[in-house]
């Protein structure tokens, strides 16, 4: 699938809170571990089986650096105080 369609997916699945296929694109051309790049025609496409693994680990290390994606399954985002 083309970068823009691994990036709407990734959010789509709740794998990362946002992602943008800029962003993917970087990551394509620093991260030796990024999955192999397809190029058809002027479109980068990734086989999304082998990526969805990659973009879960990338945002697993992620959360552990960002406080806001720690934990957000269990947070309530609802605006309201959470009631115990």
């Amino acid at each position: 699938m083309t970068f823009r369609e691994a990036a709407r997916r990734v959010v789509e699945e709740g794998i990362a809170p946002s992602m943008s296929h800029q962003r993917i694109s970087q990551l394509a051309k620093e991260d030796q571990e990024f999955p192999p790049v397809q190029k058809i025609g002027r479109s980068n496409v990734v086989d999304w089986i082998v990526a969805k693994p990659y973009f879960m680990a990338h945002a697993q290390r992620a959360a552990t650096r960002d406080s806001r994606r720690r934990n957000l399954s269990s947070e309530n985002h609802g605006g309201a105080p959470k009631e115990e």
